[in-house]
């Protein structure tokens, strides 16, 4: 069948992606054709537009989605035409009207979460899963240090670690960014543009400093982030919307209190259908709850999605932000 989706025939800013009409297959063995009702943007996606992560060309980037089954493949026993699933995780593809998807990839959605809210917390809410849950499991007492608090996962991670009794420190750019992460849980918001986050985060703990900090920043803010922690933290360095971090002199760890760091990845957390099924329930138990609000701040129609790249990047949206077919 014939659709439309968005496609980089070369890496470079968001006037690389075109709409394009693409030529989509029957389903194979162990796959599903699913058309898209509401597709989630995350700045993953921009790696891989500006080939940081590089991805084979011409691509379709996104990796996370909801929509309707409207066909499935010999072997699949899981999913039937028209059930409501999502995702969060590769192939990349989510740009698209309609795209082919192996089945094992899927989880079916609760009759009580729509498809945008679906779209909207899959990739960001898993992540905020695996962060407080099982890299550093968060405990009530701590005190925890998250970067870009106002940003999509900042927001759930707020809200996911109060809910777990800690008290959560977040840096952001505003005053508005400011008060949305501390109506969303986050005890103590730091404008980093005119604070030393350091020193702030120094005062906070008393001098002891925090246990973990989760940073999706990178560049900008690694090495202070390792000022922030106390003896035997961990540094959860999971993006790097900044740039990439230097080298590191695994030294450093060492001298500042034999410090842990990890690097980790969704798609590694939920390689095991297992744990990409139990990470999906547990998030969606949290949000049917209410302890984990998920809000769609911005949508953009899909062949948009040059524009909604734009803001990201800019630093203009908050929360999730959707792409809709």
């Amino acid at each position: 069948m014939k659709t439309y989706a968005i496609r980089i025939h070369q890496p470079g800013g968001p006037e690389v992606m075109v709409w394009e009409e693409v030529e989509v297959a029957a389903p194979a063995a162990g796959q599903v054709l699913l058309r898209h009702t509401a597709v989630g943007l995350n700045f993953i996606d921009v790696y891989h537009r500006t080939g940081l992560y590089p991805a084979p060309l011409p691509f379709t980037p996104g990796l996370e989605g909801a929509g309707i089954i409207e066909a499935v493949g010999d072997g699949v026993t899981e999913f039937k035409p028209g059930d409501r699933v999502a995702y969060a995780n590769p192939p990349l593809g989510a740009y698209a009207e309609v795209r082919l998807m192996p089945a094992d990839r899927l989880v079916k959605l609760p009759d009580d979460i729509d498809d945008r809210k679906a779209a909207a917390m899959m990739l960001q809410g898993m992540t905020a899963q695996y962060l407080l849950r099982r890299t550093y499991p968060v405990q009530k007492g701590d005190t925890i240090l998250i970067h870009a608090a106002a940003g999509g996962v900042g927001l759930l991670v707020c809200q996911w670690a109060r809910h777990l009794g800690a008290t959560v420190i977040g840096t952001v750019g505003s005053e508005e960014k400011a008060e949305l992460a501390r109506t969303h849980g986050c005890d103590h918001p730091i404008l980093y543009k005119s604070e030393d986050f350091v020193a702030r985060v120094r005062e906070i703990t008393n001098g002891e400093g925090v246990p973990v900090v989760y940073d999706s920043v990178g560049k900008d803010t690694f090495l202070k982030s390792l000022d922030c922690l106390r003896p035997l933290g961990m540094m959860v360095s999971f993006g790097q919307s900044s740039g990439k971090v230097e080298p590191l002199d695994t030294g450093l760890l060492a001298a500042k209190g034999s410090l842990f760091l990890t690097r980790p990845s969704l798609m590694a957390y939920t390689a095991k259908r297992s744990d990409l099924v139990d990470s999906a329930n547990e998030l969606f138990e949290v949000v049917q709850k209410g302890v984990v609000k998920v809000e769609v701040n911005q949508t953009y129609p899909l062949m948009e999605a040059p524009q909604a790249h734009r803001d990201l990047e800019g630093r203009k949206t908050t929360g999730s932000t959707l792409l809709l077919p």
